[in-house]
């Protein structure tokens, strides 16, 4: 499970083998080996000691911003498998493997979005023929991919171009499903000019921070990217890999609002847009830890969602080094 801190001035101490909560007038504990990482999302204190069994425990500790983005990370200074991974990842990015690779995930995102809308298809009969022109134009755009040859470098202008057409389609749609004081225009980052936006990305943050803790654990660099490319500082990888799993974040949203739970008491306005304040990112991160926290059959095997990102990182791992 995952231990959120975002009450502030919270004191996260150790006590044995547990961790030891203080928020406001309420002091919990809970098993070290319950945890699996912390996400701290206000100010805290934490102690040494509770650093220090997080690492001994591979529990990473992560801090994340008011719009949900990672901007620090408490984790041990092991590489997390042979060097080897590396160095192949390195040379595959330029080839038409990696090209392969890199296409393998743009069809999973498109995939992703296809099938949720089919399954919102099914409870929303009345938008039935809307939702199925929707869905429609997404095959189209997707069918692209499948002339593309040669490296990643020789196609990421076409790639690029392919995902945002299907992206504006994508949440075109989910804009059309959304109640009339909810509805959005398209994606929009930090700030958040909707609510809508406001819990989509405080959720890919979150995402963000789990994937590049499985490119560590699987000895992956979560900064040599295949679609994405280098930059300074900029985690290329874990950019290329986030785009197969938003669609949990996407889904979490959106069973909030059909849900009725979105209120506009939940968020904070800032300038030019919208954050999400503490009540609002209590009802988010439940959701969503108790989205990921459900077991699904993947590739054969009974499997959590929270674990899935980690079960693909090693198969991308070991694919590279066969």
């Amino acid at each position: 499970m995952q231990l959120v801190i975002n009450t502030y001035g919270s004191y996260l101490q150790k006590n044995g083998d547990c961790f030891k909560v203080r928020a406001d007038d309420r002091v919990f504990e809970i098993s070290c080996k319950k945890v699996s990482s912390i996400l701290i999302s206000t100010a805290a204190y934490i102690t040494t000691d509770a650093i220090k069994m997080a690492m001994e425990n591979n529990i990473d500790i992560v801090f994340i911003d008011e719009h949900g983005n990672p901007y620090g990370r408490v984790w041990h200074p092991k590489l997390g498998s042979t060097t080897l991974i590396r160095r192949r990842q390195l040379e595959i990015a330029e080839t038409e493997a990696g090209l392969t690779l890199a296409l393998e995930w743009v069809k999973t995102k498109f995939n992703n979005h296809i099938d949720l809308l089919k399954r919102l298809r099914k409870t929303r009969p009345q938008k039935s023929a809307e939702i199925t022109a929707y869905i429609e134009k997404l095959q189209n755009i997707m069918k692209g991919l499948d002339s593309l040859c040669g490296t990643v470098s020789e196609s990421r202008g076409s790639i690029m171009g392919i995902e945002g057409s299907g992206g504006r389609i994508y949440f075109g749609a989910l804009s059309s499903l959304m109640p009339g004081r909810f509805k959005f225009s398209g994606r929009s980052r930090n700030p958040a000019g909707d609510e809508f936006n406001a819990l989509l990305n405080y959720s890919y943050g979150v995402l963000y921070s789990k994937v590049e803790k499985a490119c560590i654990i699987a000895g992956l660099d979560p900064y040599v990217g295949f679609i994405h490319t280098d930059h300074y500082n900029k985690k290329s990888l874990v950019f290329d890999l986030i785009e197969n799993y938003r669609i949990w974040a996407d889904e979490t949203v959106i069973n909030l609002f059909a849900s009725r739970k979105v209120k506009t008491e939940l968020f904070d306005k800032i300038p030019n847009g919208f954050t999400l304040n503490k009540e609002g990112k209590v009802i988010l991160l439940t959701a969503l830890n108790s989205y990921l926290d459900e077991s699904v059959r993947y590739r054969g095997r009974n499997i959590k969602r929270d674990n899935i990102v980690q079960f693909d990182c090693h198969r991308i791992a070991n694919s590279l080094i066969k």
